[in-house]
């Protein structure tokens, strides 16, 4: 499950927040995550927010997460300097105050750059309004604990903040300890500093005229709020990450051939490309240009290379490769576009980049045995009643829509005799088609949690499932049975099977004796939920029903090898992409006690509103019957 300090999360601030990271990054690519700090890191292209705001209440954790992302995709990307950062960090290694230097440069410089943002973008004043007031209430009460702990710099930090965002122009602060006030006096004129600042070297400058006094006085601090803002920052060669993300290399090799000038003849003739919307009359145009990051520097200018056909090299470069094709039918032989092109799918995950390492294992399910016929037939026998008032209903319905008047409507489908339009104060002049001869243009798919965490509640689930598929069978409704686990024995570094028990097909969901094979679903092992939902709409999509409906039984926790970080958010986004295909998804929880808020919270995190609450598995089919009443009643 996905939990950061035992708090489960928003999937829906969660997207906001990626939306957020990719857009203002101006990359698609740039994934958004919570972390130990905030920090942005073009290298793996990611935009991290402080679980810090975890704790606090919902409005300061929106605000708090959002006032992260853009400090580090408005700020940090575009107005740091990451060569005045990389020579603070060489300067800091000689004292023994790495942990202090690096948070106070962090604060100082998140706000030089809050202030740019506001300027910028002023709907962020009211986002970094509620940040100040959440750290200031925080470093508030850690000031208090620092003292009473005796935890000297950590102190001093705290009223480095409570000094710099404090309301007055001169605060007091009765709990401090006197050595502390006297360091926060000393260097209260190089804080000020920061208000003036416009560049990081400001910001670096004002860090050095602090840290290095006190680096005599103080051991490092205990505790880190804030960590250094740029990832992998060593690496960078430009000064800013917009400039590194979008720079181009020189040559990897600094050689240059040698040729001699006599021998080597060329044309110093420029030819360029006519187009019908360009006359070509600059003559010093371009139209072709490459991007060489290897090779070999030469003074050959246009033809000097050799004597050929014109265009032949740049086809040649263009193409990329050629070969041969048996008994020279060259039908087969793929152009670069096409090739390029399958190697563009291969390099996406087609069930989520969470999943890439997942493998579909299909278990066919066995002839049920004479002890699984007779307990569906005792299943089937106590939810009878519940299977037969669920059935009458439907006919019912499907019985009235047959006989209801299908012309002289007041809506509907105009009729040619409009006589009554005259004659009539209320003309009725509209009718409607005949029923079409299928009744019931649908098709589902339930889906079935067989993890471990199920055991205690599959033998109640059977009987909801029993239900399931007796009225659709009934009403010749296509439909597939399939239990979903991962084995966590089998699991390998880059291999995770993830099993689906076919105990129904949509071909053999009608056949008489085939109920019982619902009884051989077991509790296993783990469940990757996000890919068993993306491979059985896979399915869906390919029917041609015109309702699509699939439903999952669970108990809302998906967990697998390196999916409890994410495995709410990957679920959320497959339901979504689902949703988005014209599938309707429904989640149903199923629970063996009272439903605590958190676990019905995972299931609206995941499901949203199209989710059912099952506080008792005992209790199943009473409350299944009147969902699948109501699915089965919109397809008529």
């Amino acid at each position: 499950m996905y939990r950061f300090h035992n708090s489960k999360v928003d999937t829906d601030l969660f997207m906001q927040l990626q939306d957020l990271s990719s857009v203002l990054t101006e990359n698609e690519k740039t994934a958004f995550e919570y972390s130990f700090g905030s920090y942005i890191d073009i290298i793996d292209n990611k935009v991290t927010a402080s679980r810090m705001w975890d704790t606090a209440k919902e409005d300061y954790k929106e605000a708090g997460f959002k006032s992260d992302v853009f400090l580090r995709t408005i700020g940090s990307f575009h107005y740091s300097s990451t060569k005045a950062m990389k020579e603070y960090l060489e300067l800091v290694q000689e004292t023994d105050l790495k942990k202090f230097s690096s948070q106070l440069f962090a604060l100082l410089e998140d706000i030089r750059l809050e202030e740019i943002i506001k300027k910028e973008r002023p709907g962020t004043k009211e986002v970094f309004s509620i940040r100040r007031k959440y750290l200031k209430h925080k470093f508030e009460n850690e000031l208090n604990s620092h003292v009473t702990r005796g935890l000297a710099l950590d102190e001093l930090f705290c009223l480095i903040y409570l000094l710099i965002q404090a309301d007055s122009p001169d605060p007091s602060f009765p709990r401090a300890n006197e050595a502390q006030l006297h360091q926060l006096e000393k260097i209260k004129s190089y804080l000020y500093l920061v208000f003036e600042a416009k560049t990081t070297y400001d910001i670096v400058r004002i860090c050095e005229q602090i840290v290095f006094p006190l680096n005599s006085i103080y051991q490092d601090t205990i505790y880190e709020y804030f960590i250094f803002p740029i990832g992998h920052v060593e690496q960078m060669e430009k000064d800013n990450l917009f400039d590194e993300l979008t720079r181009t290399d020189e040559l990897k090799n600094d050689d240059k051939e040698e040729l001699d000038e006599d021998k080597n003849e060329y044309m110093d003739e420029r030819f360029s490309s006519w187009h019908r919307e360009n006359q070509n009359s600059d003559k010093k145009q371009t139209f072709l240009q490459f991007e060489l990051e290897v090779g070999t520097k030469t003074n050959i200018m246009g033809g000097g290379a050799r004597e050929t056909e014109d265009a032949d090299q740049a086809m040649g470069t263009i193409q990329g490769s050629s070969g041969q094709s048996k008994n020279k039918d060259y039908s087969d032989v793929e152009s670069l576009d096409k090739q390029e092109s399958k190697q563009g799918k291969s390099g996406e995950f087609e069930f989520g980049e969470e999943n890439k390492d997942a493998v579909k294992i299909v278990k066919e399910a066995t002839n049920p045995t004479n002890e699984d016929i007779n307990t569906y037939k005792e299943y089937r026998k106590d939810i009878e009643p519940l299977i037969r008032k669920l059935a009458n209903t439907i006919k019912k319905t499907m019985e009235h829509k047959k006989n209801a008047p299908r012309k002289d409507l007041v809506y509907g489908r105009l009729s040619k005799k409009l006589l009554p339009i005259i004659l009539d104060d209320h003309p009725r002049v509209f009718y409607k088609k005949d029923l079409e001869s299928k009744e019931f243009d649908a098709v589902f798919t339930l889906l079935v949690d067989c993890s471990a965490s199920m055991q205690g509640k599959m033998e109640e689930t059977k009987r909801g499932i029993v239900l399931f598929h007796e009225v659709l069978k009934q009403f010749k409704i296509p439909h597939s049975i399939i239990g979903f686990w991962e084995d966590a024995m089998e699991v390998t570094e880059n291999y995770q099977p993830n099993y689906f028990h076919m105990i129904h097909t949509y071909h053999d969901s009608f056949y008489q004796n085939n109920g019982a094979k619902i009884m051989q679903l077991e509790p296993q092992e783990d469940n990757r939920d996000g890919f068993s939902i993306r491979v059985m709409t896979k399915d869906l999509v390919a029917r041609q029903e015109k309702n699509k409906f699939l439903l999952v039984f669970s108990d809302g926790e998906p967990a697998a090898s390196g999916y409890d970080q994410n495995g709410i958010v990957d679920t959320h986004l497959a339901v979504s992409e689902a949703r988005k295909q014209g599938i309707e998804v429904i989640g149903m929880f199923l629970a063996d006690r009272e439903i605590d808020e958190a676990e019905d919270l995972t299931m609206k995190n995941i499901y949203g509103k199209e989710r059912l609450m099952i506080p008792s598995v005992s209790e199943l089919p009473e409350q299944f019957a009147p969902l699948l009443k109501k699915l089965l009643l919109k397809t008529i």
